[in-house]
């Protein structure tokens, strides 16, 4: 058998990797790709009171359920399915869900985090870094925290100055260093993305040649 592409797709908080994800699955195929978002991998925090769910700093690597998700990865990997995951911002929950994931030949993976962890790391056979501007980075999570997570104007920036920024410059930014291809978030992208997508069809059509060899 031959395992699927893995293709991680990292940058911080509000770089605008979900647009760069769903312009490569659509380049690439719906059908044959599977999306997951590192988000869906936060620690069910159900153990603390709200109150204390509220203030807890998501922005820290221990957030992340990393070894989960990387267990995860390499159980598609061997074909095999596993649980869907999603996360309840409002309550910062985490719910797994009785239906399951099963193998594409493309796995992309998003988060902030996911060059941070080593493990992780091993587990991506591509890794794309989405570079953008802080000041339009906090724009878009301003808007989307707001408008998506029902979320006030003094908690977003109360949350960004105490966590978002420094855990930013203090892991993720760091992590840039490990990516096989850095994109623009701005804009379309244009010449950086094509060059994205053609690397992810490079890669699929070798595994392709293996798929009907084998």
């Amino acid at each position: 058998m031959v395992p699927p592409l893995i293709l991680g797709i990292a940058g911080g908080s509000g770089a605008g990797k979900t647009t760069v994800v769903h312009k490569i699955v659509e380049a690439i195929g719906p059908e044959i790709s599977l999306i997951i978002p590192q988000d869906t991998y936060y620690r069910d925090r159900g153990d603390l009171p709200l109150e204390e769910r509220e203030r807890y700093n998501f922005d820290h690597p221990s957030a992340f359920e990393n070894r989960l998700l990387s267990q995860h990865l390499r159980e598609l990997k061997l074909g095999n399915p596993i649980p869907q995951l999603s996360y309840d911002y409002r309550t910062h929950r985490r719910v797994e869900s009785e239906e399951l994931l099963h193998p594409r030949k493309l796995i992309v993976v998003e988060g902030i985090m996911l060059l941070e962890d080593g493990e992780l790391r091993e587990v991506l056979d591509f890794k794309i870094w989405v570079e953008t501007s802080p000041d339009l980075r906090f724009i878009r999570r301003l808007r989307r925290d707001i408008e998506e997570r029902g979320r006030n104007l003094n908690s977003v920036v109360r949350q960004y100055l105490s966590t978002v920024r420094p855990m930013h410059l203090r892991f993720v930014e760091p992590s840039r260093r490990y990516a096989d291809l850095i994109i623009a978030g701005e804009g379309e992208a244009g010449v950086e993305l094509d060059m994205a997508v053609e690397r992810v069809r490079s890669l699929l059509g070798e595994r392709r040649k293996r798929w009907i060899a084998s």
